[in-house]
């Protein structure tokens, strides 16, 4: 498989050379040159197959040999090793929980998948490889994760000062060895502009061999196809149409599950629910595409006013509004909707949405009031317990630590703390 730069100006790259870069040449995002969808007997006995089995299906042709099979059966296996349950909340609307990885965030499986690729890539190199990475949350702790103790690789996260919960801070700033993360004073959006500027330094660049673990990099998005997949295996009326709303900040993962859909899976339509930075809502519903300055909301992993992977999306559909129209729709929520939106769910049944699986959640009933025949999944991206300061509030309960959470909560924080893009040109040219 072949992969080019959405600026059209780099030459094609194999997915090695893509997952190495993470960015092209010519500073635009890799996408594949082809994608063919998988047979239909695929999708029809899928209950049949093992996760393990599904995500090899989804995966193999854009690894394209690149990675032996048996080794990427490996590779697929260790990042699949926790469960991907389907609950039911309410009668045809059902929460794909994706939070019981190592770090409880949806983050776990691209983080875990890319950081295998590059170990593999990199097993016979003598040249260390920097991972730089801006989160607004969870990629954060995802990415330290997955990337601990990897041989040959060092990880510098940056993250907004007081903007992240505080258990997303401690999964980035305790684990140590090759981690090291850098406390911002800013936002997210000036996070991931530093990052993005160190990509385009030739000065950084000719001395350090940079990639990132940003939903950018192929590596870290397009393994995100297998739990929509997962999902779907899971589903009792399978001939029922079918919706999916992902509580959506950089566009990643939506966008992964629009390729799985590309590959055959069933679905409908998907929902991209946002918080109050609205710049896809809004895209859709006049056709312009204005980026804005994030605004800080309660769903703060999705504080993003300038989607990197949304061009992603726009180029699945051939750049082709009324086409993307048709297969996604987008709305936008406020902190006091999603807050209620908790408190009422939580009421009804007893279940726990996070901030993030609320917007979510409220995608869903939005478009399902004109959609009333259709069933839902909604996905919950992240364990309640990172938001303790806004879920326990709202329902008035206490919640217990996890275990994955009881291992980094009382450990002391250690991070650098940043300011502008000159220090951390600083930081990168001095290690």
């Amino acid at each position: 498989m072949k992969y080019y730069s959405l600026n059209r100006k780099a030459p094609e790259a194999t997915f090695k050379e893509a997952v190495i870069s993470g960015i092209a040449p010519d500073k635009g995002l890799y996408f594949p040159l082809n994608r063919k969808p998988l047979d239909k007997g695929f999708f029809d006995q899928i209950e049949q197959l093992s996760n393990e089995e599904i995500g090899f299906r989804l995966i193999q042709q854009f690894v394209d040999g690149e990675i032996p099979d048996q080794i990427l059966k490996e590779i697929i296996k260790e990042t699949l090793c926790f469960d991907f349950p389907l609950v039911k909340i309410y009668p045809d609307v059902f929460a794909l929980e994706l939070f019981h990885g190592p770090t409880m965030a949806f983050k776990d499986v691209g983080a875990r998948f890319m950081a295998r690729c590059l170990s593999y890539f990199n097993q016979y190199e003598n040249d260390e490889v920097t991972v730089l990475v801006a989160t607004s949350g969870d990629t954060g702790g995802a990415v330290a994760s997955g990337f601990l103790g990897v041989k040959g690789v060092k990880v510098v996260i940056l993250y907004p000062s007081k903007k992240v919960s505080e258990v997303q801070e401690k999964q980035l700033t305790t684990l140590g060895q090759n981690i090291t993360a850098l406390e911002v004073k800013g936002t997210f959006d000036d996070c991931q502009a530093m990052v993005k500027n160190a990509f385009m330094d030739r000065e950084i660049n000719d001395r350090i061999k940079l990639t990132s673990a940003n939903s950018i990099n192929v590596a870290r998005w397009l393994p995100q196809m297998f739990y929509f997949a997962i999902a779907y295996k899971q589903l009792e009326h399978k001939g029922k149409k079918l919706a999916i709303a992902v509580p959506s900040g950089n566009f990643g993962n939506i966008c992964a599950g629009m390729m799985a859909q590309q590959l055959g899976l069933p679905v409908d339509h998907f929902i991209a629910a946002t918080n109050s930075n609205r710049v896809v809502p809004n895209y859709l519903e006049t056709g312009n595409y204005v980026p804005s300055r994030s605004v800080q909301t309660i769903s703060n992993a999705m504080d993003v006013g300038d989607p990197s992977n949304f061009v992603r999306i726009q180029q699945i559909y051939n750049d082709d509004l009324s086409t993307l129209r048709e297969n996604l729709s987008s709305s936008s929520f406020t902190d006091n909707q999603t807050r209620k939106a908790m408190e009422s769910v939580y009421n009804q049944t007893g279940y726990i949405l996070d901030p993030h699986g609320a917007v979510g959640f409220l995608g869903l009933e939005s478009y399902r009031k004109n959609n009333p025949n259709t069933q839902g999944i909604f996905l919950e991206t992240a364990h309640p317990v990172k938001f303790l300061e806004v879920i326990e509030p709202v329902i008035q309960q206490k919640i217990d630590y996890p275990p994955q959470i009881l291992k980094v909560i009382d450990k002391e924080k250690v991070s650098v703390r940043i300011s502008d893009y000159s220090e951390l040109k600083a930081f990168l040219l001095s290690r």
